[in-house]
């Protein structure tokens, strides 16, 4: 079992940035792949970026290529999500997953934080 907490979130214009955080607590944190998803309002969940459970390898959605960047801290059981030139479409709630199994570029996570808001304003 895996308990996952984001942090970070908040209200930024956009162009500006901000970096989530994902704390998890429970089984091994090197073992797992970590994703970022998002869900805005009236929509489905998205897939944003993963990586891997060295954090040598890293993916991302075409939608955030070369703004968001995902990276973590195994001694810290802690994944970021640094978001740059944000855009009024990157409004949404962020979420943090955990896959045991899985591979990064699958989209079959086992455990979910609760997630975290992010709005920008234009």
């Amino acid at each position: 079992q895996v308990q996952l907490v984001e942090s970070g979130g908040g209200l930024v214009q956009a162009g500006g940035s901000l970096r989530l955080s994902c704390a998890a607590s429970g089984r091994t944190f090197s073992s797992y792949v970590m994703g970022w998803f998002r869900q805005a309002p009236g929509k489905e969940r998205e897939f944003v970026a993963a990586i891997s459970r060295s954090g040598s390898t890293t993916y991302y959605a075409d939608s955030v290529k070369g703004r968001f960047t995902t990276t973590r801290d195994n001694a810290r059981a802690t994944v970021y999500l640094q978001m740059n030139s944000l855009k009024p479409e990157d409004t949404a709630v962020y979420y943090c997953a955990a896959s045991y199994l899985g591979s990064l570029y699958g989209l079959v996570y086992d455990y979910w934080g609760q997630g975290t808001q992010v709005t920008v304003s234009s």
